[in-house]
């Protein structure tokens, strides 16, 4: 079993999804294998899940000794509440898990990701906030790390500047005391 057979089974095996059940879309970019999105509804939440940027370690992309088996692996999983479309979103997952390749990206916990545009057509979020996940690590045979996920939490470019200055524990406690749920699509931007 290759390791995205691994990852796929792991995030499916974690929502109780069987993979006839789930939509999938491939986001690909110019020398980079393809990316899959995986689409998981799970009754009044849907679950955006990355398939791909667990292929290789990341690094540094312009390293020529790279080792292709040891270094940390990541795939994404965003969770939003079900019954709005977010065209553009597949997209958007897909540059956030291709920049360990394009940008030499470590992805882990806090670390705040731009887009530089709408997260999904009409959306006021323009980056994102990485996270711990619940979704158990797949392991991998030896030596390798095993896939972690991480969660990915829109923001707005004026919480982004707040996550620079304060940091991520910071904006996250706005969130929680504006009782913020930041599952919802359409939430306004926390009064930083």
């Amino acid at each position: 079993m290759d390791v995205l057979d691994r990852v796929r089974t792991g995030v499916l095996d974690h929502f109780g999804a069987d993979s006839a059940g789930v939509d999938s879309a491939s986001v690909t970019f110019l020398g980079l294998e393809p990316i899959e999105i995986l689409r998981i509804v799970d009754g009044e939440f849907v679950h955006y899940a990355t398939l791909g940027g667990s292929r290789h370690p990341m690094g540094d992309p312009g390293d020529l000794m790279a080792d292709p088996v040891r270094g940390p692996r990541a795939e994404l999983v965003l969770t939003v509440r079900a019954g709005t479309a977010l065209p553009g979103l597949a997209k958007a997952l897909g540059v956030l898990i291709a920049s360990p390749a394009v940008e030499g990206v470590i992805l882990q916990a806090d670390a705040l990701l731009d887009l530089g545009e709408p997260m999904w057509q009409g959306s006021v979020f323009t980056a994102a906030l990485l996270g711990e996940s619940t979704i158990e690590p797949v392991a991998l045979p030896d030596p390798a790390e095993p896939v972690r996920y991480l969660t990915v939490t829109p923001v707005t470019a004026t919480e982004a500047a707040w996550v620079r200055v304060r940091g991520a524990q910071a904006l996250r406690d706005a969130w929680a005391e504006a009782g913020i749920d930041v599952r919802d699509p359409h939430r306004g931007a926390a009064s930083l």
